[in-house]
C-alpha cells in the first residue's frame, strides 16, 4: 500500500496536529505554573512541551511526499483552560495517558497493519514517551496535592534550579541561599535533571573539611 492510499497517512497528521496543540497547551500551563511561583513546574510544563515538538517533527517529516498539498483530517482535542496549576496537571496527565494507552497504539497497530512498520515503530515508541509524561505529571501533581511539593517526611536533597545549591533538610528553603531564588525554584535532588538519586553530592556545611 502506498502511504498516499493509507490511513496511517491521516494518523500521521492527527498526530502531528495533537502534539503541536498539546505544545501550546503545556505552555500555556507552564506561565500559570510561573504566575503561581512554582518555577518547578513551569520546567516540567516547559520540558514536555519541547518534548512534545519533537514527536511533532517525527510525524512531520513522514508526510514530505505531500509537500504542497493538504490533508484533511478530523479529530478531536481537549479544552483545558482552568486556572489552577493542579487542575493543568491533572488533564496533562490524563491526556498523555489516553495517547499513550489509547491512541498512539492504536496508530502504530494501523500503521503494522498497513505494512509501515517504521512509522509503526514510530507510534509505539512515543507511545512510550508519552506513558514517561503522564508519570511525570502524576509525581508533581501528587507532591502538590498533598502539600509536598518542598517538604519530605524525612530528610532529602534539594536542589535550586537557578544557580544549582543543594541542601539537605525535611523542607526546601524559603529562598535560595546563593541566588535568592524563592522556594518555587527548588526540586528534590532525586528528580532534578543532570542527576541520579543515589547521587553522592556533598552537603555546603561539608565542603570545607
Amino acid at each position: 500500500m502506498e502511504l498516499k492510499e493509507s490511513k496511517t497517512k491521516e494518523n500521521l497528521m492527527r498526530a502531528f496536529a495533537g502534539e503541536s496543540q498539546a505544545r501550546n497547551r503545556y505552555t500555556f500551563a507552564a506561565e500559570l505554573a510561573m504566575q503561581n511561583n512554582l518555577y518547578v513546574i513551569k520546567k516540567v510544563f516547559d520540558l514536555t512541551a519541547s518534548q512534545e515538538k519533537e514527536h511533532a517533527e517525527v510525524f512531520y517529516s513522514y508526510l514530505k511526499e505531500f509537500e504542497g498539498m493538504e490533508i484533511a483530517v478530523d479529530g478531536s482535542y481537549p479544552v483545558n483552560t482552568e486556572k489552577t496549576v493542579e487542575k493543568q496537571l491533572q488533564h496533562a496527565l490524563e491526556n498523555e495517558t489516553k495517547e499513550a494507552d489509547e491512541v498512539y497504539r492504536s496508530f502504530g497497530d494501523i500503521a503494522l497493519d498497513e505494512g509501515f512498520n517504521q512509522i509503526a515503530g514510530k507510534f509505539y515508541m512515543i507511545a512510550d514517551v508519552e506513558k514517561i509524561h503522564a508519570m511525570r505529571f502524576q509525581k508533581f501533581a501528587e507532591l502538590l496535592k498533598e502539600g509536598k511539593l518542598f517538604a519530605s517526611d524525612v530528610k532529602t536533597g534539594w536542589m535550586c534550579l537557578n544557580c544549582g545549591y543543594v541542601i539537605e533538610s525535611t523542607n526546601a528553603p524559603q529562598n535560595c541561599p546563593v541566588c535568592d531564588s524563592a522556594q518555587g525554584y527548588f526540586v528534590r535532588l532525586s528528580m532534578a535533571p543532570m542527576t541520579e538519586p543515589e547521587m553522592d553530592v556533598p552537603r555546603p556545611q561539608d565542603l570545607g573539611k
